[in-house]
């Protein structure tokens, strides 16, 4: 039986921006397209002041779509974003989108279901990238496969399973208040701390696969490692404040560089650790790239494997400048204890920000 229309809670769609006009656009049709009432939804663009015509784009396209506004970003980094469009939401339920996204018909209406009717906390969905030419499709083949990216089954699930996080999220406003919103101290890996923290306090998080969206994927191999290199240093930020939340498959990428490192400096005295080190990988890379190379097309072996290894040494040369940059004394020690802490909340969503302008606009 189809639910009344005013049952239906009112949601907030929340979506980081900064120079994104290459892609708003489509983001912001699929959205508009939903077949969740559109007089049930709203639309924060959260724009780091781009440089470029998102905002343009955005402000053309609520001409037509009088439930999509723009916020202002002062800090221009996306956990600032998402804290002013919690902040600034209406809605009861929330949902975070990316730019770089488009999203099936029913994404929204999906996740509101599954978040009210399974007692999920958060409710995400899976993701899968696509490309645009050969190369960019050969990067989201592998960052569509467990030898990429290990089990990070948001990009790959095929049942509905309990996580430890999920892309974007749909959450109630009430929860993301209680946690504090997100901890704007983290320039990556903003949603696994907020997650962490959520898992920390009871929540659970649901994955779905019939929660579906689209993400365009890098399309350079530098794009790629500027990506996963940050993805591996902000993960050390992560685990100096949780030890506990360190699993195997984080720790695989830096094991490896480190180790190609070592039978690196060791080839003047033998050539044999660096044999050792690089040919079980090299076999391993060739045969996962020939496996996706047959399912997706043959020319894809070009680029896969110069993809695979560079999101491995992207992520461990990360991990090690995270290292680096926040403690190596704190780290050890939070190895050496992993002991579980109770996860606080952020204390930034208390603090005064400058507020956008009263009716969303610039």
């Amino acid at each position: 039986m189809e639910p009344i229309l005013d049952e239906r809670p009112l949601a907030t769609v929340i979506i980081p921006a900064r120079n994104e006009e290459n892609f708003i656009e489509p983001c912001l049709r699929s959205l508009v397209e939903q077949d969740y009432p559109q007089g049930k939804m709203e639309i924060l663009v959260i724009d780091g002041l781009s440089e470029d015509k998102t905002v343009t784009i955005v402000e053309n396209l609520a001409l037509t779509h009088t439930n999509i506004k723009v916020l202002r970003n002062p800090d221009r980094i996306i956990p600032s974003a998402l804290n002013i469009g919690i902040r600034y939401s209406t809605g009861q339920i929330i949902l975070r989108a990316d730019a770089h996204t488009t999203y099936a018909p029913d994404y929204v209406r999906k996740c509101i279901e599954l978040l009210l009717s399974t007692g999920a906390s958060n409710v995400g969905g899976v993701i899968k990238p696509i490309g645009t030419d050969l190369r960019s499709k050969s990067i989201a083949i592998a960052v569509s496969s467990p030898f990429g990216v290990g089990n990070a089954y948001h990009r790959f699930a095929r049942k509905p399973m309990w996580v430890d996080s999920v892309a974007f999220g749909c959450w109630r406003k009430s929860t993301l208040i209680t946690l504090g919103g997100y901890d704007e101290t983290y320039l990556a890996n903003e949603d696994y701390e907020l997650n962490y923290r959520l898992r920390s306090k009871g929540g659970k998080i649901l994955l779905s696969p019939e929660v579906k969206s689209r993400y365009f994927s890098q399309c350079s191999l530098r794009g790629l490692m500027r990506q996963y290199f940050r993805y591996g240093k902000w993960k050390v930020r992560m685990l100096v404040a949780y030890p506990e939340s360190i699993v195997f498959r984080q720790a695989a990428p830096p094991l490896f560089v480190g180790s190609l490192l070592a039978a690196l400096c060791l080839i003047p005295l033998s050539i044999i650790p660096f044999i050792l080190v690089a040919g079980p990988y090299a076999l391993l890379n060739l045969l996962f790239s020939c496996r996706a190379a047959l399912k997706n097309g043959l020319k894809c072996c070009l680029f896969l494997p110069a993809a695979f290894f560079t999101i491995h040494i992207s992520w461990g040369a990360g991990f090690f400048a995270g290292i680096k940059a926040f403690g190596f004394p704190g780290f050890i020690k939070a190895l050496r204890t992993r002991k579980p802490r109770k996860a606080a909340a952020s204390s930034y969503w208390t603090r005064d920000t400058r507020r956008p302008t009263s009716n969303g606009w610039f």
